[in-house]
């Protein structure tokens, strides 16, 4: 049953190569994304040219690097494959998007976007880099579907820095929430079956992106801090801590929003409707989350999504959040996110879309082993 599933793996992998040949114009480097990403679930200790160039058999990096730099293939079709192809494997009407950043250390300074800014991954300021991103959850699992480079004013600013680093002129500034926003404009344009967008407070404190996604009638649970004004239906505003506090003790409920590391993830949830200036059929909350060994430990989400919405509901999209960060850990430990030695920006979006084109690939073939190899019948 085991060598099944691996030839099944091994097919799967043919069948998506053979689906992005046609974003290739030219038989080369067309086989030498094959090795590419063979070579990026390969496990080896660094995913860099001279790893990857020797794990295919060749003497040298220069033709994984030209594959990156400067090899005729579409990187935007390959991003769109990547998407349709998640989305055929894994894709559910009760999907969600979920949008984040992770950061990517660097040293020097002609790597496109890189400075000192803080990076979430690391927990602190250090000269890196920062991709946004979009991850598509489902209850068959999860993936990364779509990626931006996030370029901090600075660069912006001076286009010959930019040049210099491959940057198209027509790239201008634009915030991580903007970048969140794009991507979830390409995800509804292609018809990506979802519910449901969430994200952190980076996204959820931001009002034009609230007010964007509530326009084309998008529901969404976004983090948000505890003194975020909101409006309610008195029409005065409240901080979030200040209306969480007004709720009764028989409101919580206690849910669970998913397994963790040490059993179900429980936690005490509750909600309070806001401003009652509703489209027909929807709704806004705000939502809150409380730690059942510390109450004072509460988090803070806004949402907008069908009036009939449960708690439940609510709670575990807020809850799916965290399957970006299993997306991220996943994709820098085995499919080399991380590990690329690249400095310009085509390079930066080349290398990312087929890490993310490896992680879909073993997202989708656990999927396929699972029904190739289905658990015993429970015997009763």
């Amino acid at each position: 049953m085991v060598g099944v599933v691996l030839d099944v793996i091994s097919a799967e992998l043919e069948w998506l190569h053979a689906r992005i040949a046609g974003r290739f114009v030219r038989s080369e480097p067309r086989a030498r994304v094959r090795e590419y990403v063979s070579g990026l679930v390969a496990g080896l200790e660094r995913k860099n040219g001279w790893t990857l160039a020797e794990q295919a058999g060749e003497v040298g990096p220069d033709g994984m690097q030209r594959l990156l730099r400067r090899a005729d293939w579409d990187v935007g079709g390959v991003r769109d494959d990547v998407r349709d192809y998640v989305i055929e494997r894994l894709g559910a009407p009760d999907g969600v998007l979920i949008v984040d950043e992770t950061g990517f250390i660097k040293k020097g300074t002609r790597s496109a976007g890189v400075q000192r800014q803080y990076s979430g991954t690391a927990g602190r300021t250090e000269n890196c880099q920062i991709g946004t991103f979009l991850a598509y959850a489902s209850s068959a699992g999860h993936a990364l579907i779509d990626r931006e480079l996030y370029l901090p004013r600075s660069w912006t600013d001076d286009r010959d820095r930019c040049r210099a680093a491959g940057v198209p002129d027509e790239v201008g500034f634009a915030t991580k929430p903007q970048q969140a926003q794009a991507m979830i404009d390409r995800a509804v344009r292609a018809g990506v079956p979802f519910a449901w967008v969430t994200g952190d407070e980076a996204y959820g404190q931001v009002p034009y992106l609230r007010d964007w996604l509530e326009q084309r009638d998008v529901a969404y649970v976004l983090a948000t801090k505890r003194n975020d004004p909101l409006t309610t239906a008195s029409g005065h505003e409240h901080r979030a801590d200040e209306l969480t506090a007004t709720i009764s003790p028989h409101s919580w409920r206690r849910l669970s929003v998913g397994a963790g590391g040490h059993g179900p993830r429980l936690y005490d949830w509750a909600r309070i409707p806001l401003d009652t200036d509703w489209p027909p059929g929807r709704g806004r909350w705000l939502l809150a989350r409380r730690s059942i060994s510390n109450p004072n430990d509460i988090a803070y989400y806004v949402t907008y999504g069908p009036r009939r919405t449960r708690l439940l509901d609510l709670a575990w999209t807020a809850g799916s959040r965290w399957h970006v960060e299993e997306c991220f850990q996943q994709a820098k430990n085995d499919t080399g996110l991380d590990h690329y030695q690249a400095r310009s920006w085509r390079a930066w979006y080349a290398h990312t879309t087929l890490s993310m084109l490896a992680l879909a690939w073993l997202a989708a073939s656990k999927t396929l082993a699972t029904q190739t190899n289905p658990a015993p019948a429970t015997q009763t």
